[in-house]
């Protein structure tokens, strides 16, 4: 599976819904990514769907 980068607001570190993804990232992934990048557990439609109207 071919995953995609995407930066984000850092505004969106205190919204509650981003928040609980990130909750959700350390529990499966942690926390100590060895590229560097996060790793959302969330399908790529679903982060944009919530991108775009949850967290505008």
């Amino acid at each position: 599976m071919m995953m995609k980068r995407f930066v984000v607001p850092i505004s969106y570190l205190s919204h509650p819904t981003f928040q609980a993804l990130l909750r959700k990232a350390e529990e499966e992934f942690g926390f100590d990514p060895p590229m560097g990048g996060l790793t959302i557990p969330c399908r790529e439609d679903a982060f944009i769907d919530l991108m775009a109207s949850h967290l505008h």
